[in-house]
């Protein structure tokens, strides 16, 4: 098979395996509320973190990160160009947004394109989980540090290794789109903070 093919092939290949949702499948084998409809009701590991604790929510950021990175690694030792590595990155991250399996509505895709990124090495990746870690004690703003982070990555990414700024900008990119709504909240101070604690819903004692 020739480049083109192959491309096509993971295109497809990680946007199916990005559509496998971790946090909903983890929340049903665990017996917790289904995060689309708890919390934030954003499918991902910090509305997971907040209905579920801390276990759960590092399952499904394990799980959300390894649909990116599978099949971008898996890209990169086919020997695939930068180009070819962004769209299997950006399809994986699709996937987790608009997933086949579970009616076309997912998460924002954070943790999935971080994990795409994630192949370039382990310089950028404590990059981007130590900027993370910042930006979250600072602001306990989740989102904030999942925006400051992706502005954050290409500019690594061409101090650390300048070959993959674009597939980096790429995703970076996509994740900045898919926190518009964030940015609203933040700006009327409606934005939820990072909290480890479960919901617990108070008893009637009317």
């Amino acid at each position: 098979m020739n480049a083109v093919t192959v491309t096509v092939l993971m295109i497809i290949a990680a946007y199916l395996a990005g559509s496998i949702s971790s946090a909903i499948l983890v929340c049903k084998i665990r017996g917790l509320p289904d995060p689309r409809t708890s919390g934030s009701g954003n499918p991902g590991a910090t509305n997971v973190l907040r209905i579920g604790g801390v276990s759960s929510a590092v399952l499904v950021l394990f799980f959300d990160m390894l649909k990116g990175a599978a099949p971008s690694y898996l890209g990169y030792k086919m020997g695939l160009d930068a180009a070819s590595l962004g769209f299997i990155a950006v399809s994986a991250c699709l996937g987790h947004i608009l997933p086949i399996f579970f009616g076309f509505k997912g998460g924002k895709g954070v943790a999935t394109a971080f994990g795409a990124m994630a192949p370039i090495g382990g310089d950028l990746a404590l990059c981007r989980i130590l900027t993370w870690i910042v930006f979250v004690l600072l602001t306990r703003y989740s989102s904030v540090a999942a925006m400051a982070t992706a502005t954050l990555a290409p500019f690594y990414t061409w101090w650390l290794d300048e070959r993959f700024i674009l597939p980096v900008a790429m995703l970076s990119t996509l994740i900045l789109i898919r926190h518009k709504d964030n940015i609203g909240r933040l700006r009327h101070g409606e934005e939820s903070k990072v909290s480890r604690k479960k919901s617990i819903k108070k008893p009637d004692t009317k």
